[in-house]
């Protein structure tokens, strides 16, 4: 290990050469991690250049995407420190000194430029991803790199980002130092790249598919068959991907891993070993615990989105969280992000040369100033006692005292109330749809989702709150010792000189807190804009105006329409027969309309089988006509005459029979209806002439006329009630669900479409 100096007018580098004079190559840079290293290079170095690798997203160039982390809080102090010379000037300052590699680790680029220092920092922060994503990201990405820099031919010194829990579970001390484990990352990665194409093989079994199916039509099936098939391929995807999660977790568990990142994080560790250090060339590790908020850099409480233990916090605050499984004596390991940043920094720019086991450096708390699990619940209790959340009503939340219970009783007591929330959703699906059953709808829905997603963090991190783990840190308390007093004064990582309460209630917790209100914001004022009244219409000649009829333009369905037509044609003796006949059909006819919209009007239409079409024509334009027409919902009627009177073309189309329809001709564009075969007689033979234009058949209809009209289905508006309207809405740029049956209204909350109770 070198221990040599340098002149005070020249910032020591291992190897001699000046910090302001060091090429860095950064991955990650959009990370949490990544940003915060970036801004300490940027605003605490001269002249260091950096290149960070970026992936291209989408239409979005890596470039650009870097140079939008610009307008993020964590780089307003080197901002501030450019001057007064505005965007353009701080964007030269950061186009002077930052390059771009476009790439992705899981396809690296070559590496052509000349480096002498890498920082790898990227890494899938999932804790439970599909399995052969964790290990191509984590392990793959690493393993791409270092081959990419042997390929260079150069000799950087690395600084490989890991994890304090990499060494899997365990008790008592873990100290510094390479891992001892006889697990082979090689045969681990092919095994997980191997373990998508069988758990795709088990999808595709019939077994398989048959459940996925049932699902999908019971979910689906009055959208038509290819939204069956659409869904039935969606929950397949899904069940493969569930499959390879839990293919992870248990891999991981079996050979003393909490889960797959910490798992996929060893066998990094271990590509970094076998392919860089045991070549010969330099590399640190950096071990950090629990990344969460800066306690200095580049502000107290500075955060980039939620971390680990942020959600449970929340979900304590919001009162979502009576209990935890957490052991309360147990050590809660938490770092602020700006002492891993400086670490790292020390090692990219000062003089300290370690190898072996000397250079891994757990930047961590347990071992110099520990955080029992029970303190951090208080501060946290103390803070949300006296700054509490607000329901959706604006009322203080009052948050729980915990009594740290058994895992398995607070595990039970979640699927109790999951079991409760399912069992409630599925009563709920089999009431009518009402504004009320509507609302039960969504309020059950987010209350098993909510639960499920708790559940989750328990299993989760469970590991990391009931662990009797301790962490030593003595390689980087020694590193510490062996900087000068001048770079510490601006890169210090003493982590002794926390007071963990006053972290937690002065800066932390106010700072995931803001976040939360941010986030509650934006949502509330996506809900007010999907929620609002329609925007005055524009006026525009190439728009369609699509309208239902039964349950939308009228409150009325095309069973009430044949019982108007009963009660105008047959003497009152035969009522209570019809009347009859008809509830007795009910129940089928509520199967059919589960199954097919169209077998719902094939099997209403039947009835009437017998009736002449001319005497029906006759009856539209009397007083039954007169009926249908003052049945109309008066907010349709507005509508209707808005869209007219916007220039746009007005379309009804409907499953009832075109001859019952006729007395709301005069208000649109086109009617189109369902048309029944009549005998040389002119008798109904009870028989349609052609299939009914519901769910996706009128999606197919709508594709075609508007092609035939010159028309711009996304300038254009739809109107439905049914969960079998969903196939056409969604092809129209404005979708409207009309008081919603509660397939359509859950498809509407989902795609934010607006929702009007008329």
């Amino acid at each position: 290990m070198s221990n040599s100096t340098t002149p005070a007018d020249q910032p020591a580098t291992s190897g001699g050469l000046r910090a302001e004079d060091r090429r860095i190559l950064l991955t990650g840079v959009t990370g949490f991690l990544g940003q915060a290293v970036l801004r300490s290079l940027l605003e605490t170095t001269e002249g260091t250049r950096v290149t960070a690798v970026v992936r291209p997203k989408g239409s979005v160039s890596g470039r650009k995407r870097l140079e939008q982390l610009l307008r993020k809080p964590v780089f307003s102090s080197w901002a501030d420190a450019i001057g007064d010379g505005g965007k353009e000037t701080v964007k030269a300052a950061f186009d002077a000194r930052v390059d771009v590699l476009e790439g992705d680790l899981t396809d690296m680029p070559e590496i052509q430029d000349p480096f002498d220092v890498v920082i790898h920092s990227a890494s899938s922060v999932s804790f439970d991803p599909p399995i052969d994503e964790a290990f191509r990201t984590n392990v793959g990405g690493a393993r791409n790199l270092y081959e990419a820099l042997l390929a260079s031919g150069q000799d950087p010194h690395v600084i490989h980002v890991s994890t304090a829990y990499v060494g899997g579970i365990a008790k008592g001390l873990r100290q510094e130092g390479s891992l001892q484990t006889d697990v082979d990352w090689r045969a681990e990665y092919q095994a997980a790249l191997d373990a998508r194409a069988r758990v795709e093989a088990e999808s595709r079994r019939p077994e398989t598919l048959r459940s996925q199916i049932r699902g999908a039509k019971l979910r689906d099936g009055r959208m038509g068959p290819k939204a069956v098939a659409a869904a039935s391929e969606e929950a397949r995807r899904s069940w493969v991907d569930e499959r390879l999660v839990d293919f992870g977790r248990t891999r991981a568990q079996s050979v003393g891993w909490t889960d797959i990142y910490t798992f996929t994080k060893a066998m990094a560790e271990q590509v970094a070993e076998e392919l860089w250090a045991d070549a010969g060339h330099r590399v640190s590790f950096v071990r950090p615990s629990i990344i969460e908020s800066a306690v200095r850099k580049p502000f107290p409480g500075w955060i980039d989105g939620y971390k680990v233990a942020d959600p449970l916090i929340m979900a304590y605050g919001r009162g979502a969280l009576p209990e935890f499984p957490g052991l309360a004596d147990s050590i809660l390991d938490i770092i602020p992000v700006d002492h891993v940043v400086n670490v790292i920094v020390a090692l990219a720019t000062q003089d300290v040369s370690r190898r072996g086991d000397d250079a891994y450096f757990q930047v961590v708390s347990g071992a110099s100033n520990p955080l029992p699990f029970h303190e951090m619940f208080t501060a946290v209790r103390e803070y949300f006692v006296e700054h509490p959340l607000q329901d959706d009503k604006g009322r203080p939340i009052e948050v729980p005292e915990w009594t740290f219970p058994a895992v398995e009783m607070v595990e039970q007591r979640f699927r109790a109330k999951e079991l409760a929330a399912k069992a409630g959703s599925a009563a709920v699906a089999f009431l009518p749809a009402t504004k009320r059953t509507r609302e039960w709808t969504s309020g059950l829905h987010k209350a098993t989702s909510g639960l499920t997603t708790l559940r989750m963090y328990i299993e989760l991190y469970r590991q990391y709150t009931k662990t009797e783990m301790v962490f030593d840190d003595a390689n980087t308390r020694a590193l510490r010792e062996e900087l000068s007093a001048d770079f510490l004064e601006g890169h210090d990582f003493d982590i002794s000189g926390i007071v963990w309460s006053d972290y937690f209630q002065q800066q932390h917790l106010p700072a995931v807190t803001d976040l939360t209100k941010a986030y509650s914001r934006a949502k509330s004022a996506q809900n007010k804009r999907s929620s609002r009244p329609a925007p005055e219409l524009k006026h525009d000649e190439s728009s369609l105006a699509i309208f239902d009829l039964d349950g939308t333009v009228l409150a009325t369905n095309i069973v009430q329409q044949y019982f108007s037509v009963v009660r105008a044609t047959r003497p009152r003796r035969a009522w209570p027969a019809e009347i009859g006949g008809l509830l007795a059909a009910v129940p089928g006819y509520l199967r059919a309309e589960q199954r097919d919209r169209s077998e719902l009007i094939r099997l209403v239409n039947r009835r009437y089988k017998g009736y002449r079409g001319d005497d029906l024509r006759t009856l539209m334009q009397g007083e039954a006509g007169r009926r249908i027409r003052a049945s109309i919902r008066p907010e349709a009627l507005e509508l209707i005459e808005r869209h007219r009177a916007a220039g746009h073309r007005t379309v009804l189309v409907s499953g009832a029979l075109d001859l019952l329809v006729e007395p709301l001709a005069d208000l649109f564009d086109e009617v189109v209806a369902t048309h029944m075969d009549e005998d040389a007689s002119g008798v109904m033979t009870g028989y349609l002439a052609t299939p009914p234009l519901v769910d996706e058949a009128r999606a197919n209809w709508l594709r075609k006329y508007a092609d035939s009209h010159g028309a711009d289905l996304a300038k254009s508006y739809g109107y439905g009630d049914s969960h079998a309207d969903a196939a056409w809405l969604a092809l129209v740029g404005t979708p409207t669900a009309i008081a919603p049956d509660l397939g359509l209204y859950a498809v509407a909350k989902k795609k934010r479409w607006q929702i009007l109770e008329w």
